[in-house]
């Protein structure tokens, strides 16, 4: 097959392509079908989502407090202290976790016997602790737009807490 201008189009790439568009629906990244559509949205709009560490039988650690995050890159990504239970959990080798997205209420550490979160969209992820500038800046310029009122007085915190190893960038990328 010739275009104008003698360029030419070969027949199995045209071939490969149409396979290819065909074939996509099947063999797109399986992060794209992780999550359904209430995730997606709620993912755009909430201010927390409530992590929960797996254990290494599947079952959830009992601390589901909320947590602020960016939705970046198909990834929840977050700050946190290195001794809360997400960093420890990661410490250990505890990378899977549930994460619900949602605003179910502020809590210190449990949620007890508030489990309305548990009707929330939710998917399970697979978690790593990052070392990545860039990416605590970006996750920082999401927290200036999701948390303005907030935001001001935790930065410092956040940066000097990254820089002193106080504090571990997770990004949580779903399964």
């Amino acid at each position: 097959m010739r275009l104008t201008g003698g360029a030419r189009i070969q027949r199995r790439s045209v071939l490969a392509a149409l396979l290819g568009l065909l074939l996509w629906p099947i063999l797109r990244p399986r992060r794209a079908r992780a999550l359904s559509e209430s995730a997606l949205r709620a993912l755009d709009d909430s201010a927390f989502v409530y992590v929960s560490p797996l254990r290494s039988d599947g079952s959830e650690s009992s601390c589901h407090a909320e947590v602020w995050y960016g939705w970046l890159d198909g990834s929840v990504v977050m700050i946190v202290s290195r001794d809360s239970w997400k960093a420890r959990a990661l410490q250990r080798g505890l990378t899977r976790a549930r994460i619900w997205v949602g605003d179910y209420g502020r809590v210190k550490r449990l949620l007890g016997s508030n489990e309305a979160f548990r009707a929330g969209p939710h998917f399970e992820a697979r978690g790593v602790a990052v070392q990545d500038g860039d990416l605590l800046d970006e996750l920082l310029a999401s927290y200036d737009r999701k948390y303005p009122d907030e935001i001001g007085r935790w930065r410092p915190r956040m940066r000097d807490g990254y820089r002193d190893g106080s504090r571990v960038l997770i990004r949580y990328t779903p399964v």
